[in-house]
């Protein structure tokens, strides 16, 4: 079972600057919980995404001596991939591909095609700096554009993403469209048709769904969950109205009545979902 904290989805989307002294402070919290990764920050473009632009600096805040969560850096471009690759202390990059046109330009200002070429370079990136891609299919349950969407759809980019040997694989519900019914039916189809890729859930939702949402994805055989500490968060490329991630709290709560042994430290689990407010409340 692998829970993955997003802060810096949570942050991303936040206008005013939240200081890099903060969020040092915040994510060295959320690594002594034991969490499997934190998705600590992004290499992008300062103009796309302000708020990332001290990415580097909070890395080097970072204190990763006591923590077994391993750090997910986003990035956008091959030029963001070979500078989180410079960082031993980064196991992962991921990649936001969208199987929406319109969603692919407002995120990473690539076409589908493009994207997929910048995918295949960042994957060889990683294959030479020890790193593991983690490639997200954004919109992986549908979009508010009108852009053709199915889950063949889906099944088509999950085979491209696979020839390119990528390992891991997130379906991102970007905006909470996804529902139990094609939460199941992707879930269960694409664990069994690529048991070679480990997926992931990275879903977006209002509270009052979340929980069967989790449910929904860890019936069908997800073992890979992303959150955000109180739900925080959103796309800030998405639509003007940010859908929150799933709260980790919900997350936690229900993996746990499935495996009691989640390996979290719940002092320090609320230590942190006591100290996120002093952020996401401060700063908007």
């Amino acid at each position: 079972m692998k829970i993955i904290e997003c802060p810096r989805d949570a942050m991303q989307g936040i206008k005013e600057f939240i200081p890099t002294e903060l969020k040092v402070e915040y994510i060295n919290k959320l690594l002594k919980v034991g969490f499997d990764t934190i998705d600590f920050g992004s290499f992008v473009s300062p103009k796309a995404i302000p708020q990332m632009k001290d990415t580097a600096e909070v890395l080097a805040g970072l204190d990763l001596r006591d923590s077994k969560s391993k750090l997910l850096a986003i990035v956008a471009n091959t030029r963001g991939a070979h500078d989180a690759a410079q960082y031993d202390a980064i196991t992962y990059l991921g990649f936001p591909f969208s199987i929406s046109e319109t969603f692919q330009k407002r995120n990473t200002n690539k076409s589908i095609a493009e994207a997929l070429n910048t995918l295949n370079e960042i994957q060889e990136i990683c294959i030479k700096h020890n790193k593991r891609l983690v490639s997200y299919i954004s919109m992986g349950f549908g979009n508010p554009y009108g852009d053709p969407y199915d889950v063949e759809i889906v099944g088509k980019f999950t085979d491209i993403l696979s020839s390119m040997g990528i390992g891991i694989v997130s379906l991102a519900d970007t905006i909470g469209v996804s529902n139990r019914e094609n939460i199941t039916y992707l879930y269960k189809n694409l664990i069994k048709g690529y048991p070679n890729i480990e997926f992931g859930a990275h879903l977006h939702s209002n509270p009052n769904t979340a929980q069967e949402k989790i449910d929904a994805a860890y019936m069908a055989g997800c073992r890979r969950f992303d959150g955000a500490i109180n739900g925080y968060g959103g796309c800030p490329m998405a639509k003007d109205d940010l859908v929150g991630n799933i709260a980790t709290e919900k997350i936690v709560s229900y993996l746990e009545t499935k495996n009691p042994d989640l390996g979290l430290n719940q002092k320090l689990f609320l230590e942190a979902v006591g100290a996120a407010p002093a952020i996401f409340t401060q700063f908007h």
